[in-house]
């Protein structure tokens, strides 16, 4: 396939995902009938394993290990893509957690608004730069892909350079967003 209808893939994909996890926000959760609880653990472990895997890879291609480097960065790619299929299957099975709600009843009282008064904030900028940069960071990930697959090194080295640590924080926030609203999952 040549680089320019890959690229129009990525781009329809970049564009139709994002859409789509958008709408299960705005949509009540599907009775599936299945446990989907232990999912945001799973995905704290995912991400986890995404963070750890982005510095192999960085370690294996400074240390010229070209093929531990594309094994740890396939890894990465592939769990980050199984994140994202169980992600959808989570939020379309059940509904938002709201950080705070501690009585697990769907809305904060003047008590548990009180109790995250100090750390609110916080979490909502680490949520918020987390929610934009996984949109932003998706077509960054495809492309550096494409081009490392298609033996396109050139153009690999130069996007992987800003991919890298964008995917890396994204990784690393999904966990410390797991651990900040873990409290409150119902």
């Amino acid at each position: 396939m040549n680089e320019k209808v890959t690229d129009k893939i990525i781009f329809a994909i970049s564009i139709v995902v994002p859409i789509l996890v958008a709408i299960l926000f705005y949509t009540p959760a599907l009775n599936l009938n299945i446990n989907v609880s232990f999912l945001p653990k799973l995905h704290a472990m995912f991400n986890s394993s995404v963070a750890i895997l982005l510095v192999f890879g960085l370690y294996f291609i400074k240390s010229k290990n070209i093929k531990a480097h594309k094994v740890s960065m396939l890894s990465a790619f592939s769990i980050s893509a199984m994140f994202l299929i169980s992600y959808v299957i989570y939020h379309s099975a059940s509904d938002s957690t709201i950080f705070g709600d501690s009585n697990h009843n769907g809305a904060l009282s003047i008590e548990e608004s009180a109790a995250i008064a100090g750390i609110k904030t916080v979490y909502y900028i680490i949520l918020i730069s987390h929610i934009i940069l996984a949109t932003i960071i998706m077509p960054f990930i495809l492309i550096t892909v494409s081009r490392a697959l298609s033996a396109r090194f050139d153009k690999h080295r130069k996007i992987a350079k800003i991919t890298w640590p964008l995917w890396l924080y994204v990784a690393i926030t999904g966990v410390v967003v797991y651990f900040m609203i873990a409290p409150y999952y119902g």
